[in-house]
């Protein structure tokens, strides 16, 4: 039953750079020519900076010197991102490269000089008041634009400092990341890798990347070796991760005292306009909802021929022998034929990105792993960095990475610059709706049953990782901020406790669903995400929308179609709910958490259904 097919993906990992063919490489040049162009350009950056101290005198006195200072900064801020952007480019294709790290780290200091230089604004507009607000609005129509900039600093009135202090908090930009930045370099680079041998006889070091690769080998023994020997070598390092993470979070708890916020999550919240109820809502529903995930562990058990599944087992393929191969001409056709339920406007947009050097697409030496996309090249297009291999996988993330590209071109050419920027909240929809509009066509088109097993399995894992998953993670880190908001410090053991417990919660070991070994209970130690400040429950918010606007468009018409495409052209016009209102979709109820977590109970179904046909494991 196995489905094979020889297909040969272009090998540039061992190669440098240059050796690259340039049709495989994005087009960095459409950014600027050479260096020597993007270095004329920081120098016209660095002799804007000065000027704006000049404009800012008197600059709310009037509605005239108000859009010139504003219309000045949007310049500059375009110009920075630009610099950036092609810095970051370089230095990310290419990591030895000590030139293309300076050139990112200056744009990154240039950027921590701009913000402290703009620290008089948020006041000065609070001094202004809405009232004088609307009249200059009324008197020079040009300023709407940044109306709901106006807007969301008046909202936060109570939480912007006097210039002087502001900028002293500023500041501490050029070292607050480095809990942060020490707790990266001692998971990837600093801490000893442990070495173990497999049953092939095989030795293999355990760092991030191998420990990834290796988890879910096929053989169980195997993946419980490379698990453990991981696990165990992390503890050893735990008092180390503890204080780390213990500082991030006390970073967090002094930034909301500073800001005068209630708690941790009201400052993170705060400024999107996003209520503490949305993520208690998301907490609370899943966690009494965890049957359909339970029904999954359960299958996932049968799938994999076990009597009893563990952690050990949760990243193992329950479809193994599926081994199929895409090459990138193939990988394009398919994620154009499962976008064409959005209509001829987005397909168009999606094939010219993929003929006109928006990718940059396999792996080269010195090219950093992973996929992203950046869209904040405004008067351009977007760039999407891959490092393609021609698995399922890597199509489903090409779909990912060019949904993320799609929202930002059509925010970019829908909307003024102030209000281009999609925001956080909203930025891992589009991607996520574009994964499951091609599992929809994959398995509309795909005849082979085992492959359609496979599409399922590889689909609902990512549901796992990014519900589930992302959901017991931001339970976590609530429980991380009420402890240190309390007065604790953040011990290794409290953390391991914690996590474990609420591990073992989610995946049903009290219940015999899965047993959470113990040695998992220092996980958490290896989280990038801790230290990114009430992020991951974005992720969750994230599919939950996602399944929920694509379950509109895949059952509705030309008006499902539309607002959706309304949603990406939204940018940052809006407060992040309101714009999902719009789309249909309301986060403050439960509605669309019970939507995805119905979606993805019907996954397991077809997933049992499919099992049954093809006699694999024991029957229900």
């Amino acid at each position: 039953m196995k489905k094979e097919n020889i297909i040969e993906i272009p090998d540039y990992s061992h190669k440098e750079r240059p050796q690259v063919p340039g049709e495989l490489k994005w087009k960095i040049e459409d950014l600027y020519a050479n260096l020597e162009e993007w270095q004329k350009d920081k120098a016209l950056l660095l002799k804007m900076l000065p000027t704006i101290k000049k404009q800012a005198r008197k600059w709310t006195s009037s509605p005239g010197k108000m859009l010139d200072l504003l219309d000045f900064l949007d310049q500059v801020d375009k110009k920075e991102n630009m610099l950036y952007l092609y810095a970051n480019m370089l230095a990310d294709t290419d990591m030895g490269n000590s030139k293309y790290q300076a050139m990112k780290g200056k744009m990154q200091t240039i950027d921590v000089e701009l913000n402290s230089m703009l620290t008089f604004i948020d006041p000065d507009i609070l001094k202004l008041g809405k009232e004088k607000i609307q009249e200059y609005i009324a008197a020079d129509p040009r300023l709407k634009v940044y109306e709901h900039k106006f807007d969301s600093v008046l909202r936060m009135e109570k939480h912007i400092l006097p210039p002087e202090k502001e900028e002293i908090v500023t500041r501490t930009g050029l070292f607050s990341g480095s809990p942060g930045k020490a707790s990266g370099l001692l998971n990837n680079l600093d801490m000893p890798t442990p070495e173990v041998t497999l049953s092939t006889g095989e030795k293999i070091r355990l760092n991030i990347a191998v420990y990834s690769r290796y988890r879910g080998i096929e053989n169980r023994q195997d993946r419980r070796l490379v698990m453990r020997s991981f696990w165990k070598n992390h503890a050893d390092f735990k008092h180390t991760h503890a204080a780390l993470l213990d500082a991030e979070i006390k970073k967090h708890f002094f930034y909301s005292r500073v800001y005068h916020y209630k708690d941790c999550l009201q400052a993170a919240l705060y400024p999107q306009n996003i209520h503490p109820d949305v993520y208690h809502t998301l907490v609370h529903t899943i966690k009494e909802n965890l049957a359909p995930f339970h029904r999954y562990l359960k299958l996932k058990a049968r799938l994999l021929q076990l009597e009893k599944i563990d952690y050990n087992d949760i990243y193992a393929s329950s479809v193994p022998e599926v081994d199929r191969i895409y090459p990138i001409r193939e990988a394009k056709d398919i994620t154009l034929e499962a976008m064409k339920p959005l209509g001829n406007e987005y397909t168009a947009v999606l094939e010219k990105g993929f003929g006109s050097g928006w990718m940059d697409i396999y792996p080269n030496k010195g090219k950093r792993s992973g996929a992203y996309s950046n869209g904040s090249f405004y008067e351009g297009h977007p760039y999407v960095l891959m490092n393609f291999n021609g698995t399922f996988d890597h199509i489903s993330t090409l779909a990912h990475e060019f949904g993320h590209a799609l929202h930002s071109w059509f925010s970019n050419h829908s909307q003024p610059y102030p209000l281009s920027h999609y925001p956080i909240f909203l930025a891992e929809i589009a991607s996520t709706f574009n994964e499951t509009l091609l599992v929809n066509h994959l398995l509309k088109t795909e005849t082979d049953d085992l492959m359609k097993l496979y599409i399922l399995d590889q689909y609902i894992e990512s549901f796992r990782g990014t519900l589930f998953r992302q959901v017991l993670f931001a339970d976590f880190e609530l429980l991380l901020h009420r402890a240190i908001e309390k007065g604790q410090t953040l011990t290794p053991e409290w953390l391991d406790k914690k996590y474990l417990q609420l591990t073992r919660l989610f995946y049903g070991h009290q219940e015999g669903i899965l047993e959470v070994n113990k040695y998992i209970e220092n996980e958490w130690s290896s989280v990038p995400h801790f230290y990114y400040n009430f992020y991951v429950y974005q992720y969750s918010t994230g599919i939950i929308a996602a399944t929920t606007l694509a379950h509109m468009v895949l059952n509705g018409g030309k008006i499902e179609q539309d607002r959706y495409l309304d949603f990406l052209k939204s940018g940052g016009s809006k407060y992040p709910l309101d714009t999902l209102k719009d789309a249909g979709v309301d986060l403050t109820t439960p509605q669309p958490i019970e939507i995805a977590l119905s979606r993805f109970n019907q996954i397991v179904e077809e997933m049992e259904l499919i099992a049954d046909k093809l006699k694999l494991g024991k029957s229900r």
